[in-house]
């Protein structure tokens, strides 16, 4: 699927990690995460195999990812006509258009109506006022490239690869509220995962909504991955077998999937933050990425979203889905001034292929409209 580099990081001295599974840590895990009978398809192991005959590999999902010219057309075409509305609306402002106040009036009124938000809508504008005069711009068109570019140097803080076989196994951590994707997007990640090499289980972390169980176990079985769940019980349970079978195993990643989360219901926050601190004693350092699943269509909300998340658990990382619906796309401005979280992915459709690395320039293309 994508094109990468692998970059061999030489043998790792991890005499640690035969120790992090002690069972003075494993007893305190349990303790934090009492839950129900263990699943038999994941038992918990008291050791990974021995590090020392171990050679980690570290591999980069590089964007842009490498697809044939049609795939990659069709891929910006869709994330183009995602973006349309606001695309056409900033296109038109510079057609025929003069360089005067009301031509800054108009980019404010559709920067804002994109969902980029007061902060980052003042912060284009008055960075675009200031390139106009010291460049002496005087055409509507070099007006509109210079807001391309400063729409790219901003976004480009977000363009960020994901890095692999940093750890065995990697430990991803995946969160966001009802409805944004969350389950399908570990679906697809999975799979791409899998075009890299690498061995992938899933945790069925979700066991308040039987759904999210069933469907988790869909994509594994379409996938032939495992999934460790558990009819029902205290999801950090789940995900502490989880890991400690996929280090049993020699597993190079595992996805724990989340129960939905509203950043306004404490408790049920409180519950991400003993999940999190349960997996970092199951294996020490991990999770290693805690990713936030987020639907572009939620607009200023995915924003909030966003510092909520990233407050208690402290993001590593964005996936942005649905940006083939509804979805103005502004909100990655606004995200990048005030809380710069990469964006690993972008998704703009049901199909495996159309979850993509976020790309700043292809960003900004299809967000003015190119």
């Amino acid at each position: 699927m994508f094109s990468f580099f692998k970059r061999l990081r030489g043998d790792k001295n991890a005499e640690n990690e035969q120790a992090e599974t002690a069972a003075p840590e494993a007893d305190a895990a349990r303790d934090e995460a009492p839950a129900a009978p263990r699943a038999p398809a994941a038992p918990a192991e008291s050791k990974a195999p021995p590090a020392a005959a171990r050679t980690f590999e570290a591999v980069e999902i590089v964007p842009p990812p490498a697809l044939d010219a049609t795939a990659k057309k069709s891929w910006l075409t869709r994330l183009k006509s995602g973006l349309s509305k606001t695309g056409s609306n900033i296109q038109s402002i510079f057609v025929n258009a003069k360089i005067d106040d009301d031509l800054y009036e108009e980019l404010e009124t559709a920067l804002l109506m994109s969902d980029a938000g007061v902060d980052a809508t003042e912060y284009l504008l008055e960075t675009l006022r200031q390139k106009v005069r010291a460049e002496r711009l005087t055409e509507a068109q070099q007006v509109k490239t210079a807001l391309r570019q400063l729409l790219i140097d901003l976004l480009k803080p977000l363009e960020k690869s994901l890095m692999l076989g940093r750890a065995q196994p990697l430990v991803m951590m995946i969160a966001g509220v009802n409805g944004a994707g969350k389950t399908t997007s570990i679906g697809k990640l999975a799979k791409h995962l899998q075009s890299f090499d690498q061995s992938v289980l899933l945790a069925a972390g979700d066991t308040f909504r039987a759904a999210a169980r069933e469907q988790l176990t869909i994509w594994g079985e379409r996938n032939n991955v495992t999934v460790v769940q558990q009819e029902s019980g205290d999801p950090a349970a789940v995900i502490f077998d989880a890991v400690n079978a996929a280090r049993a195993r020699g597993i190079n990643v595992v996805m724990a999937d989340t129960a939905g989360r509203l950043p306004t219901q404490l408790h049920l926050m409180d519950e991400l933050k003993k999940v999190k601190r349960v997996i970092g004693k199951a294996f020490d350092g991990a999770p290693h990425e805690v990713l936030l699943v987020i639907d572009a269509n939620t607009g200023q909300n995915a924003l909030t979203q966003v510092k909520s998340f990233d407050d208690a658990l402290g993001l590593t990382g964005l996936i942005v889905t649905k940006l083939d619906g509804t979805a103005k796309g502004g909100i990655l401005a606004a995200i990048a001034r005030q809380r710069p979280i990469p964006v690993y992915f972008i998704g703009v459709g049901e199909k495996v292929e159309d979850l993509q690395p976020f790309v700043a320039e292809e960003f900004a293309d299809a967000l003015l409209g190119n």
